[in-house]
């Protein structure tokens, strides 16, 4: 009996010993900056009994900067060139879809896109456009439909403007408005949308600002913002005076998306959080939230429904059918081509 009780005990101090002890696995998580409803952080470390380190970039370059100074992560979410460049140079790995069920939530038309076929390495996030927040007590809607992208160098809104602070975007709108494509690599072409956005500095001289302009927006500092449909969805959900307008010279269709690096350490829990993005109460949760547009059939019915957060938002539904809407495809020499001119701009 004494044998029996002591070979009991010994058992049970064993088993305290290794579940107290045990650490936590933890999944690293880079992703731009009130990008996610972080209630869902927790959730998801409830349902799978981690701990989850999530950082904020606010720009793919600083993204592509830090991992490539051999920093690693489980988790990215590029936009669309970016994930075209990381696949070329050999910074991910492939996602097995097989653990990924949860995409079949998801919209086939967002599938399969051109910079990365099949989804061998990428699943969606978020995706929209760029256009213009305006002020409708202040910004008259005749100008935006007669002028498109060229409202920008009107006098009428001198120092009334915000323009996102990001060089591949900017030079879209100069690019849009001169009627080229966001892809050009002509040189006269580029030469001449620097000119149109020196002259749009000259003219109005806007401010160029980061994700702060949500805020000043709603809070009406300017009149005009260039900025992506989804800051601006919540903008409009948070000021009724506020609108969306996207010139039909054309804009940027864009793509964030969930990838797995190369030297991720936790791959296992790096497809469940995937997979749990694309749950349909987590990703209507964080649609409402963010503002941005979900990839999530259901979780986009449901918002833009009777009733729903984004009923009636003309931000949150971007547009499908303009043929000279664009995707950006990647090319580092037309960036860094790009990323000068846009320097010098700022500079005058």
């Amino acid at each position: 009996m004494k044998k029996l009780l002591l070979t009991i005990l010994v058992g049970m101090v064993a088993l305290v010993g290794c579940s107290s002890n045990e650490p936590k696995k933890v999944l690293k998580v880079y992703n731009w900056g009130a990008y996610i409803d972080e209630t869902v952080i927790s959730e998801f470390e409830d349902m799978y009994n981690v701990r989850v380190i999530y950082d904020n970039y606010d720009s793919n370059e600083l993204m592509y900067t830090k991992i490539q100074s051999g920093e690693y992560y489980d988790i990215l979410v590029p936009t669309d060139h970016m994930v075209e460049r990381l696949i070329a140079e050999e910074f991910l790995q492939p996602i097995d879809l097989s653990l990924i069920p949860n995409l079949s939530n998801v919209y086939s038309d967002l599938l399969n896109r051109p910079f990365d076929p099949n989804n061998v390495y990428s699943v969606p996030y978020f995706w929209g456009n760029i256009g213009i927040i305006y002020n409708t007590q202040k910004v008259d809607v005749a100008d935006l439909e007669a002028e498109g992208w060229n409202v920008l160098k009107n006098p009428k809104y001198t120092d009334r403007i915000y323009i996102y602070d990001s060089a591949r975007d900017a030079f879209m709108v100069a690019q849009k408005a001169l009627g080229y494509s966001v892809n050009t690599t002509d040189a006269a072409e580029i030469e001449a949308a620097f000119t149109w956005l020196k002259e749009v500095n000259s003219i109005t001289r806007p401010i160029y600002i980061d994700e702060t302009i949500i805020d000043n927006m709603i809070t009406e500092q300017k009149d005009l913002a260039v900025d992506f449909s989804g800051d601006a969805a919540y903008v409009i959900s948070q000021n009724p005076n506020m609108s969306f307008f996207v010139p039909q010279e054309g804009t940027n269709i864009w793509m964030d998306s969930m990838i797995i690096p190369a030297n991720a350490k936790e791959v296992d829990l790096a497809h469940k959080w995937i997979n749990f993005m694309l749950d349909k109460e987590v990703a209507l949760k964080n649609t409402i939230y963010v503002g941005y547009t979900s990839p999530v059939i259901s979780a986009f019915e449901t918002v833009t429904g009777a009733g729903g957060d984004y009923e009636g938002n003309v931000a949150y539904a971007p547009r499908m059918d303009n043929p000279l809407d664009e995707v950006y495809k990647y090319d580092n020499k037309l960036k860094e081509v790009l990323t000068d001119r846009w320097t010098r701009v700022k500079a005058q």
